[in-house]
């Protein structure tokens, strides 16, 4: 007699593997969720090994706040907020990203070890992309309407989710028409950013549209306002939603996720890789 647990009644379940969780470690003091958290750099630092400790895979340091309303930060400052940060963190185990839309800055970062170039402009510094394939790096792409001070006020699309896998497919040409290899030329849909409600559910629900472009893909939805319409909590209150927000993520296939919650998120993805 066969149980209910026997063996065979997952003969057929198909195995799925889950994102790496990029960490962030904000050096920031105006970031929507975590600005000012850390005054100094070793604080920063060592939140960077505790997000390690917590099971990341990648960290992503960043020193200029890209959320609704705020203004662009000089290559000067972002650099004396994360120059120590990321020199230090890039002498651990886990790869460093830098997120950053300065060329400037990701030159310094990849200088001292930074392995990835997080950009939200998807390269509207022209020399941000030579610059990463000259040292042989990676860089994420994302997908922005308009620029952070503004995205939010109106966004308005004809087909949201054609029209950024357009843009995304013509950034990494771009990205690779500049020496960077396409593996190295990661896509982020850019939730939250210069999007409303549907246009951020409609991006989620069609992941596969991006997964199926042959890029790999990185979400971010951890702790983002389009949460709260959703169900009204304050930025630290978002951690329930963030968790079940990456569910269309992990049926997708993304590459990676950004997170602020890593030991909450790593335990999430352990138990959803075992019941699917």
């Amino acid at each position: 007699m066969r149980t209910a647990l026997a063996p065979e009644s997952n003969s057929t379940a198909v195995a799925r593997r889950r994102p790496l969780i990029m960490g962030i470690v904000n050096v920031t003091p105006d970031s929507f969720s975590d600005g000012g958290r850390f005054p100094d750099a070793m604080s920063a630092i060592e939140f960077g090994k505790s997000l390690a400790d917590s099971g990341a895979d990648l960290l992503d340091v960043g020193g200029e706040s890209t959320r609704p309303e705020s203004l662009p930060v000089t290559a000067e400052e972002q650099w004396s907020r994360i120059g120590r940060v990321v020199t230090e963190l890039a002498r651990g185990s886990l790869p460093v990203s830098v997120d950053t839309r300065s060329a400037e800055v990701a030159r310094r970062a990849l200088d001292v070890g930074a392995r990835i170039i997080n950009d939200v402009s998807s390269g509207s510094d022209p020399d941000l992309l030579p610059a990463v394939a000259v040292a042989g790096a990676t860089v994420v792409l994302m997908h922005m309407q308009g620029e952070p001070r503004t995205m939010q006020r109106h966004p308005v699309y004809h087909h949201c989710v054609s029209e950024v896998a357009a843009f995304l497919a013509a950034a990494r040409e771009r990205a690779v028409d500049s020496g960077v290899p396409g593996e190295r030329a990661w896509i982020d849909p850019g939730i939250g950013f210069g999007k409303d409600l549907t246009h951020n559910l409609q991006l989620l629900q069609s992941l596969d549209v991006f997964v199926a472009s042959g890029a790999r893909v990185v979400v971010g939805t951890s702790r983002k306002s389009f949460l709260s319409w959703l169900r009204p909590a304050p930025a630290q209150a978002r951690l329930a939603g963030s968790l079940a927000s990456l569910v269309p993520a992990f049926r997708a296939g993304v590459h990676a996720v950004r997170v602020h919650d890593v030991f909450e998120t790593r335990q999430f993805f352990d138990v959803l890789e075992q019941v699917g």
